[in-house]
């Protein structure tokens, strides 16, 4: 790769850095195309950038960056997974991915790190966000939690009628019986 385009990508790695909520490192020793393929896919459904970029590239782009604490972790075999608006999909997409494959692929993709918020995450604190619910199931919950007393008046509302209802129904029916 010559200079000028290191420069470029480094400074576009820096800027997407700079706007990240979350970085995910992941080890990748001898992935199959098909896999990485199908990881790539489901990363950008949900709106993260995963990229395999050369080492000292990354270390560089990092710095003065909320990533900066994973610059020790750009070594080997690593691609870096970025969120720049919900910190929880990434790690959510990558550990369900990872315990999905079978065991002689999920051994060649592993997580390694991960900042959010500017501190450092070992493995298994990427693991434990990842059973958090994220930004889509929050926003339902809070939907849910805003509807709840409309709902609730509206059953409060409905009950004397359905109780009415339920009496001229039970009043009909006897009348047929006896009828």
């Amino acid at each position: 790769m010559e200079r000028g385009a290191k420069e470029k990508t480094v400074a576009e790695l820096h800027e997407k850095m700079g706007k990240a909520v979350i970085g995910i490192v992941t080890r990748m020793n001898g992935l199959d195309v098909a896999t990485a393929t199908e990881l790539r896919k489901q990363l950008r459904e949900g709106a993260v950038e995963y990229r395999v970029i050369k080492n000292t590239l990354a270390r560089r782009a990092a710095q003065g960056t909320p990533l900066a604490p994973l610059a020790d972790d750009f070594k080997g075999p690593v691609a870096l997974a970025i969120s720049v608006a919900d910190p929880v999909t990434p790690a959510k997409i990558l550990t369900r991915f990872i315990k999905g494959l079978p065991p002689d692929r999920a051994e060649r993709l592993s997580i390694q790190a991960g900042v959010l918020d500017g501190r450092r995450l070992d493995a298994a604190g990427v693991a434990s966000l990842s059973a958090m619910p994220g930004l889509p199931e929050l926003r339902g919950k809070i939907v849910s939690l805003l509807a709840a007393p409309a709902v609730a008046v509206a059953r409060l509302l409905a009950a004397p009628a359905g109780q009415l209802a339920r009496v001229v129904q039970l009043g009909s029916a006897r009348e047929t019986k006896n009828g």
